[in-house]
């Protein structure tokens, strides 16, 4: 996946749990969930059809001076428990972020199951949101990829 080019014509799935449910036509029709925070975060979490992985990217301007294609190093909480790893520096639009890329079911098994996920550069918070109705948004997410895999 290019982190220079990041898709901003979504197409519409639907919405669950206070998340929209899109499909990123840039992905091989990767369906994804994204939603806006009251802290100016906009996270998206999805599958990369192209690449056969999933995807976190957390943009905000606390990121500050993110270089793209950047590998910056990362750590993610979901509630108490810490993940370690990579990520690469993009924009969306203008918003600094991440892109955090994964190949287990198991971290967003993880996630949907989790209240509140905390991103960490250099062991500095940059973000926290509130993971409430995650787990329906990650479930509708499945469903949206399933249908896209039977087009």
């Amino acid at each position: 996946m290019s982190t220079a080019a990041v898709a901003q014509d979504l197409v519409p799935y639907s919405e669950a749990g206070g998340w929209d449910v899109q499909v990123d036509p840039t992905m091989g029709n990767g369906c994804l969930l994204s939603s806006d925070f009251e802290d100016g975060s906009h996270v998206r979490i999805g599958f990369d059809r192209t690449a056969g992985n999933g995807y976190v990217i957390a943009a905000n301007t606390a990121w500050g001076d993110i270089t793209d294609g950047t590998d910056y190093p990362i750590s993610f909480m979901l509630d108490d428990q810490k993940y370690d790893g990579n990520a690469k520096g993009l924009h969306l639009d203008d918003l600094p972020g991440v892109l955090v890329t994964f190949d287990s079911v198991d971290f967003l098994t993880d996630l949907a199951a989790k209240n509140t996920m905390t991103l960490q550069n250099e062991g500095a918070d940059v973000m926290s949101i509130d993971l409430s109705g995650s787990d329906e948004a990650i479930n509708e997410t499945i469903a949206c990829q399933e249908e896209q895999e039977k087009g």
